[in-house]
């Protein structure tokens, strides 16, 4: 199987890194500048489960792409999707795969837009991984995992393909016949974790120690649950339990990805966690000043002051 992945960032390159080092067919989608490093240093990985350092990765441009991939792993930011899709279209041909294991679910409407819904995967990954200052990919703990699926549910052939793919490449894997299920369990976690986080510029343990911290983050925990139940994804009891253990955890230093974006005064993926889950909520979070509007407006506001001061 001819695997393209897109970019060669923390994501990417972390499991596309693994799949190469496994001996799979593996190139990576870059940028000028990433394949240049990428023939300097390599592609490094410091990892808990193991460091890698591939001399020979192989990597492409975009205009240089000449034939169709069987799989395509997508993993940009949310904001950067519009760009991704143009660089990596070349490379999609009648049988080819999209499998993003992008957050949330507005991805999923574009790519179904642009290329069909037969071509388009579902997929979520659980990754804690960021770029250090050298461009090594340093991976923060020891979860390193990837579910995929049809949309349409059940375990197709091409799935079962993937899977074998995969298969002691070095990092957790599992084909789902509910993926859709699993996007939006992982999308109620992530949003409640970024809306709360954010809101309050603190980590979880922080929070619970407000008068109204718990408060707090059971309405928006519940905000979010009832949305995703709304479109027809209640909140599995497996995935409930991890979230209130998570979420409600004294003395927790965790915080989102979206808050140390913030912080670092990063773009961050407002619209694509907490506003495109405001836009599935119905009459319930169209009228009412909600927590979860609050959080959205706290967000909106932070990258209207971001433009301001880069103008």
């Amino acid at each position: 199987m001819r695997i393209l992945v897109v970019g060669a960032g923390a994501t990417g390159g972390y499991f596309g890194g693994r799949l190469a080092q496994a001996g799979r067919d593996v190139t990576f989608l870059v940028r000028a500048k990433r394949a240049e490093e990428l023939q300097r240093s390599g592609l490094v990985i410091r990892s808990p489960r193991g460091d890698v350092t591939l001399r020979d990765a192989k990597t492409v441009l975009a205009d240089q792409i000449s034939e169709p991939y069987d799989l395509v792993l997508l993993s940009c930011k949310a904001y950067s999707l519009d760009d991704a899709i143009e660089s990596f279209a070349p490379a999609v041909g009648e049988a080819t795969m999209i499998l993003p294991v992008l957050n949330g679910m507005h991805h999923i409407d574009v790519l179904k837009e642009k290329f069909g819904a037969s071509k388009v995967l579902g997929g979520q990954c659980v990754i804690a991984a960021t770029l250090n200052r050298e461009r090594e990919i340093v991976h923060l703990n020891d979860m390193h995992s990837i579910g995929f699926g049809e949309l349409g549910g059940g375990i197709s052939e091409r799935v079962r393909a993937i899977a074998s793919t995969f298969e002691g490449a070095g990092f957790d894997s599992a084909a789902a016949d509910n993926i859709l299920q699993q996007m939006w369990e992982k999308w109620v976690f992530l949003a409640t974790l970024a809306a709360t986080t954010c809101l309050h510029r603190a980590a979880i343990g922080d929070i619970l120690k407000t008068p109204d911290g718990r408060r707090v983050i059971e309405g928006m925990l519940g905000e979010c649950k009832a949305v995703a139940a709304s479109n027809g994804y209640p909140l599995g009891d497996a995935s409930n339990a991890r979230a209130q253990t998570i979420l409600f955890a004294e003395g927790s230093p965790l915080t989102a990805s979206m808050l140390r974006d913030i912080e670092g005064q990063s773009r961050i993926e407002a619209d694509h966690i907490v506003g495109d889950l405001i836009a599935r909520g119905g009459d319930a979070q169209q009228r009412a000043l909600s927590l979860l509007r609050v959080a959205y407006s706290h967000l909106k506001a932070y990258e209207a002051r971001q433009a301001r001061q880069s103008a």
